[in-house]
């Protein structure tokens, strides 16, 4: 079954490193454009902040094309990827961590700078609230009226939903389960063409 974590709504921590405020956000972001809309949004929030470096996984852990990450014109290798690799090491999706800098007038070095955002990007995620979500698919069985009780049992059992029931000469019921469970319904049962 394909589970992971997505936050619930949005959280802001913030720590201060020599000086130099770090101003973490993390929010729900289903997709990239989501995720590229709320990075806009804190540019436009703090538009006088040297800084607004980020990474996301807006979709699964598992899916790369839904990965992203910024350095914003701090050195290379020093802000995204810290920050995206407290993403993947802690298997959340659908969430994106912006860490807008206003520099205190001291340099971090590189080191000190991976630091910062590791940290900052950690503090974040230490307060997130977090929950379960599971892949699903939908599915459509075609049975006959006497199979209907036992379709539902099985479905039910399965951690699985019915989203709609359609009666003709026989039983269309859709359903959507998790993805990855093997519904154990009746041989006669037919399933047709499933969607995801």
């Amino acid at each position: 079954m394909a589970s992971y974590s997505i936050p619930v709504g949005t959280c802001t921590t913030e720590i201060e490193v020599k000086r130099s405020r770090f101003i973490a956000y993390a929010a729900h972001t289903a997709g990239n454009k989501l995720a590229k809309a709320f990075i806009q949004t804190l540019k436009e929030d703090y538009p006088d902040a040297r800084h607004h470096c980020y990474g996301f996984m807006a979709g699964s852990p598992w899916d790369s094309n839904q990965y992203g990450f910024s350095d914003d014109n701090e050195p290379s290798g020093t802000a995204g990827m810290p920050i995206f690799s407290h993403l993947k090491h802690n298997n959340i999706g659908e969430i994106t961590i912006v860490v807008v800098r206003y520099f205190g007038g001291t340099k971090l070095g590189t080191g000190g700078l991976s630091r910062a955002y590791s940290d900052a990007a950690k503090s974040v995620l230490e307060k997130v609230t977090l929950k379960q979500y599971v892949e699903t698919e939908q599915i459509s069985l075609i049975a006959d009226f006497s199979q209907e009780a036992e379709i539902r049992r099985i479905v039910e059992a399965s951690d699985g939903k019915i989203k709609s029931v359609e009666y003709s000469q026989t039983v269309k019921i859709t359903v959507e389960i998790p993805k990855g469970i093997e519904l154990k319904v009746p041989y006669s049962v037919t399933p047709s063409q499933s969607t995801i």
